[in-house]
């Protein structure tokens, strides 16, 4: 059976068609079904009864995308949904002054492109690739027809455009209510590091964003972000070598959000 999987390349713009798993671009480990995924337990829209599950891997097309790829951009019309099965991309809006946003960075199995496709209104952000990542495209057609006839994913998807309004929310507190930048940069660090173990007092996590995209996350410039990075450093605070950063105080950084 020939594969649908795609290997979608930035610098050529165009599609090259690969089969084999062992060659699979990035080492990413490519999923080339729904019905075959090893975390379709683990995920919101993906946990389908088998019915829907096969219906869902017969409209996917699956595709990988290099780091700096876009998806889709804030008012293009809706082409369709991707399911993000592995990679992060990141969500932003732009002012006609050229400032952008970003809202949230997506993780695997997030459904992108959610509103616009349900509504038929266009995308309201810009969707892109972050780091190697698979993201398979459902077209808006076949993806409205899919969820007429399964019950249980039109469920997952409200599912999840609940979640999403509520990041939203968080996100606007976080920008709107904060009162000063080291405030917003704090908790922007707590809430990254939440997911993670304490380990001797020390938490450790991967930073792939830059100071201008943590910047445009939590509404202030990068010479501030940096500024405040090197003033949360001087006071152990933390810990930052390339892109890991160690968090050595958390309570003072809890004590930063609290001041």
């Amino acid at each position: 059976m020939q594969s649908r999987f795609r290997f979608v390349s930035r610098r050529q713009g165009g599609i090259l068609r690969g089969g084999e798993l062992m060659r699979a671009p990035y080492g990413l480990e490519i999923i080339e079904s729904c019905l075959c995924c090893p975390h379709r337990e683990d995920r919101l829209f993906c946990n389908l009864p088998p019915p829907a599950v096969r219906k869902l891997a017969a409209i996917t097309s699956a595709a990988v995308y290099p780091k700096g790829a876009t998806l889709f951009v804030e008012g293009q019309p809706p082409r369709g949904v991707f399911v993000l099965c592995s990679g992060r991309v990141k969500l932003s809006t732009s002012s006609a002054d050229g400032r952008s946003l970003i809202l949230r960075i997506s993780e695997a199995g997030e459904v992108l492109g959610l509103p616009a496709t349900v509504t038929g209104k266009p995308y309201e952000l810009t969707a892109d690739v972050i780091e190697p990542t698979q993201a398979n495209f459902i077209s808006r057609e076949n993806f409205l027809h899919f969820l007429s006839e399964h019950g249980e994913a039109a469920l997952r998807v409200a599912q999840q455009l609940g979640e999403t309004y509520h990041s939203a929310i968080a996100e606007m507190r976080t920008i709107g209510l904060s009162h000063s930048a080291a405030e917003k940069l704090a908790r922007f660090l707590l809430d990254l590091s939440a997911d993670h173990d304490e380990a001797k007092g020390e938490v450790r996590l991967t930073l792939s964003l830059t100071h201008e995209e943590i910047a445009q996350m939590i509404g202030a410039s990068r010479e501030t972000v940096t500024r405040l990075f090197a003033d949360f450093k001087k006071k152990q605070l933390l810990r930052v070598k390339g892109s890991s950063l160690t968090i050595t105080n958390k309570a003072g950084l809890e004590r930063v959000v609290g001041s």
